[in-house]
């Protein structure tokens, strides 16, 4: 009876059978129609485009605009990166590690600090035109991760087509070409190299065309291999010391074998001097191990240039040079040192007041402070000298400038 008095209330005034609903909704099934929907994750953003066009790897780094700066939600880093470090890049053919390294970092030699090595990847140190490199983040520290390139099969034939060639840290063809033609050569390449001691018909001097005969090879030349001729220079000494720790190599000649055993037969196919019995014999195609990757020294370095390909005065990028710094000293191929200028000397005239003749002459005599003119990579080392190469040059280098361990960069 109570119950149906209630209902007819309800019926009558529907603020109140509001009121109940609400009090009682917690406890009834809502419609299906407005039951919420459930919560859909965002669509992630596409994925970002790989960066890059006909430029190489180095020339992009080069080229790119140093205003802009990584968005704040990028985790802080102890590494600091390029100023417009991209998020991918596409590996293409010319490109050098430390081109790559540029592009991601304002201090390349820090590379192995953030390679990802990827285990299930044959040859996980390599990078190959093609590979896509990726910029992520792992626990806050930045990473480089490789994508290797899709290889898409669209003829069940078999091809035979030529294999893209790994990324060298360094371009290959000077290096080659400086190993096989060195112009300065160590102590230790010199006691070891064969030499020749003689031509066909005693000729004294020995040019494009003749027979010569060679000796003091440690292993047997083989039939048809290529020898570059070149003659022991001056003593090359030590700036710090006086020490001779080599001589300059004068290129002579370039002949083949054409009978092995003792003594070795060559004919000379190319001369750009004559050749003298003593002249020393160096392989002219050099395999050059280039798969080192850039790294700052692991031992305190201080030296100075020695000398310079070409006896320029100015030195510029890709030029190699020596330095009086080697194995002993700590430096093992793809150190990178930084290059410092001479601070010039100049007057200081503030302590007379004002300028002229004779003030110039009184004034007292002072030394700039050194200035980072470039930046150097090691790839062949000896006791106590090093060959390498000038990787940048932000201004002119010159003979007896100074090299040492690279600065550290730190994040904005």
């Amino acid at each position: 009876m109570q119950l149906q008095t209630i209902r007819r209330k309800l019926i009558r005034n529907p603020l109140i059978a509001l009121a109940a609903a609400i009090a009682c909704g917690c406890h009834g099934e809502a419609p299906r129609d407005s039951m919420p929907l459930r919560s859909t994750p965002a669509e992630a953003p596409p994925p970002s485009q790989p960066v890059g066009d006909s430029r190489t790897a180095m020339q992009a780094a080069i080229d790119a605009a140093p205003a802009s700066s990584l968005p704040s939600s990028v985790p802080t880093t102890t590494i600091a990166l390029a100023p417009n470090a991209p998020e991918t890049y596409v590996v293409k053919r010319g490109d050098t590690l430390w081109g790559i390294a540029r592009v991601f970092l304002r201090d390349p030699w820090y590379w192995p600090e953030i390679w990802q090595v990827n285990p299930q990847i044959q040859n996980p140190h390599l990078i190959y035109p093609g590979d896509t490199l990726r910029l992520v983040y792992i626990n806050g520290q930045p990473r480089v991760v490789l994508q290797r390139g899709d290889v898409v099969r669209v003829d069940p034939r078999v091809r035979s087509e030529a294999l893209e060639s790994a990324v060298t840290t360094i371009p290959y063809e000077t290096v080659a070409a400086f190993m096989s033609k060195p112009f300065v050569l160590a102590n230790d390449e010199v006691k070891g190299a064969p030499y020749l001691f003689a031509a066909r018909d005693v000729h004294v001097v020995m040019a494009a065309g003749n027979t010569v005969y060679a000796s003091g090879f440690s292993r047997p030349a083989e039939l048809g291999q290529i020898f570059n001729v070149v003659r022991i220079g001056d003593a090359l000494r030590d700036p710090d010391d006086n020490k001779i720790v080599g001589y300059d190599g004068i290129y002579t000649a370039t002949g083949h074998v054409t009978r092995a055993g003792e003594p070795t037969t060559l004919i000379l196919t190319e001369s750009s001097l004559e050749a003298e019995a003593g002249d020393k014999l160096f392989p002219g195609l050099v395999d050059v191990p280039l798969d080192f990757i850039p790294s700052a020294p692991k031992a305190k370095i201080n030296g100075r240039i020695m000398a310079v390909r070409d006896g320029v005065t100015m030195i510029g990028q890709y030029q190699v040079v020596v330095i009086n710094r080697g194995a002993r000293d700590g430096l093992a191929p793809g150190n990178v040192l930084a290059v410092f200028g001479k601070g010039d000397k100049v007057r200081d005239n503030h302590e007379t007041g004002f300028v002229n003749f004779t003030s110039d002459i009184f004034a007292k005599k002072v030394r700039l402070p050194d200035e980072r003119n470039g930046t150097f990579m090691v790839f062949k080392t000896f006791d106590r000298i090093s060959y390498g190469l000038i990787m940048e040059a932000t201004d002119i280098i010159r003979v007896a400038d100074r090299v040492e361990n690279p600065e550290i960069s730190t994040p904005p």
